[in-house]
């Protein structure tokens, strides 16, 4: 053990410390964060507007304040661009993280000096309390890698705006810089591809010891690795490579080949930060689940998927959740987000502590026919399937055909990226159906009633999401390819890529 991780150690087993602490406190965590936000919140343009000097408990705070996404906040957060103060929080955010959407356009999503923790702090502590618990530190005395956005920041109404991903460079604390690769200049790169060949070239040679990034792009950067070093696996080129640290998407099913190219399995980190907020982290390697991050300047509340398009929703907070229910996330912060519907879905697996897992996006399921099929479903139905026959998958997504051209019977579309093709495409469609089914009971409900018949894979050409990412000008960074479209848009995409 060398200076670093020596010096951390003691640190990193108090920080594990607090963290059990507050995770056997949720309720009492989150009464406090809810009271601290109402009385800072009055000060503001909000806090204003809707009443919140009148606001003494939660039930009133539903009444005053509706759930809304960014339309919702747009008019204050225009406010805040043209240099207005105590808008949504107390003075000015210290940042405005820059993020698209399919509904409106550029999103810029404050982060203030009050929020900065959340992000920051609780990907330490997460990091730290890993350390702790399973006594592997020494990581810390190599090389670090955050596939991660361009840190360039421009000004908006005089705030540094830029991704969250690029933001986070600004924030990492000095003493882990000498440790962080890629180069500054290499991570303002932004075609992917060129980036890609540069960060190879500053690694190849390195201590690699923790790598971080969304899994489809770090197989990528594996994949370059290997093929310009002509090693078999990446732990020849980093043996004291121990920790894959990711978020963002699933990493089920890029694990068998991501750990084929590792050549081992190796400790994971799954971490859950948004724009918006960092809600969860892995807090035990053996138990399912994320702990809610839920003594962090966040106030939780959820919504059942279903009620969430309703004027007027069910909203709980954490004490009146169930566990194994599909509720939309909404969180109010010290970021100055109040009501605000994040558009992921999450699910309990426990309530000793909270830990959830997240089931997908709202705008991402199917549901042509009352199904409402979303990612988790899929995920697993096609990973249980792949197993059992030992068939690898690149990548995938799933798309209703309504009105297929021959007259048909409707039904579900999967576009597979296979890494061989199953020798059976037709009984392999069947196994991944009869997941599906016992997945989702309205789907199976469709199937036996012929409104809809099974489902149908259309096996794509190699590297197929790749090219087509490329083409959109979306490859690499924290893009990722949408599991389930509840149109064709992106199946009509794909036609060029068919095998």
């Amino acid at each position: 053990m060398k200076f670093k991780s020596r010096i951390v150690k003691p640190f990193a087993k108090r920080i594990s410390k607090k963290i059990r602490t507050w995770a056997g406190h949720p309720l009492e965590s989150q009464e406090a964060m809810f009271n601290m936000l109402i009385k800072e919140g009055q000060k503001t343009a909000f806090g204003k507007d809707h009443d919140f000097k009148n606001i003494n408990s939660y039930e009133a705070y539903k009444e005053r304040v509706p759930v809304k996404d960014y339309e919702g906040i747009r008019q204050y957060v225009d406010r805040i661009k043209a240099g207005e103060a105590n808008v949504l929080w107390k003075g000015f955010p210290t940042y405005l993280a820059k993020t698209s959407g399919t509904t409106s356009g550029v999103k810029y999503i404050p982060i203030t000096k009050a929020s900065l923790s959340n992000h920051f702090v609780t990907a330490r502590n997460a990091l730290f309390h890993y350390a702790h618990q399973t006594n592997q530190i020494d990581w810390l005395d190599g090389k670090l890698i955050f596939l991660s956005g361009s840190p360039e920041l421009t000004k908006v109404g005089g705030i540094n705006t830029g991704r969250l991903s690029g933001i986070v460079n600004h924030q990492v604390p000095s003493w882990l810089q000498k440790n962080q690769l890629p180069t500054y200049q290499t991570n303002c790169i932004e075609e992917w591809e060129d980036k890609l060949d540069k960060i190879v070239a500053e690694t190849i040679n390195q201590d690699m010891r923790l790598i971080s990034g969304i899994p489809p792009w770090v197989q990528m950067y594996y994949e370059r690795l290997l093929d310009v070093s002509g090693k078999k696996k990446i732990l020849d080129l980093f043996p004291n490579f121990s920790i894959f640290v990711y978020g963002g998407v699933n990493f089920e099913p890029y694990r068998d080949t991501l750990e084929q190219l590792v050549g081992k399995r190796i400790d994971t980190l799954e971490t859950y930060p948004a724009s918006e907020g960092f809600f969860a982290f892995q807090d035990d390697q053996k138990e399912k689940g994320l702990l809610l991050n839920s003594h962090s300047g966040i106030f939780y509340e959820f919504v059942p998927v279903e009620e969430i398009h309703n004027q007027n929703p069910s909203r709980y907070s954490l004490k009146d959740i169930e566990v194994g229910v599909n509720y939309a996330i909404i969180i109010n912060s010290n970021a100055g987000l109040w009501g605000y519907n994040i558009g992921d879905t999450v699910k309990f697996v426990s309530k000793a502590p909270y830990r959830l897992i997240v089931t997908g996006r709202i705008k991402h399921f199917i549901s042509a026919f009352g199904e409402h099929v979303i990612g988790k479903e899929v995920e697993e139905s096609l990973q249980t399937a792949a197993r059992s026959e030992g068939v690898r998958v690149v990548e995938f997504t799933v798309a209703p055909q309504v009105n297929p051209p021959n007259g048909d019977t409707p039904y579900h579309e999967w576009f597979i990226e296979f890494e061989e093709k199953p020798a059976d495409l037709s009984a392999f469609a069947k196994k991944v159906d009869q997941q599906m089914e016992r997945q989702n009971i309205y789907y199976e409900d469709l199937i036996k009633g012929n409104v809809l018949q099974t489902l149908k894979i259309t096996p794509l050409q190699k590297d197929a999401f790749r090219n087509l990412m490329k083409a959109r000008g979306k490859l690499g960074g924290q893009n990722k390819v949408p599991r389930l479209s509840n149109d064709r848009d992106l199946a009509d995409e794909l036609q060029g890529y068919l095998l």
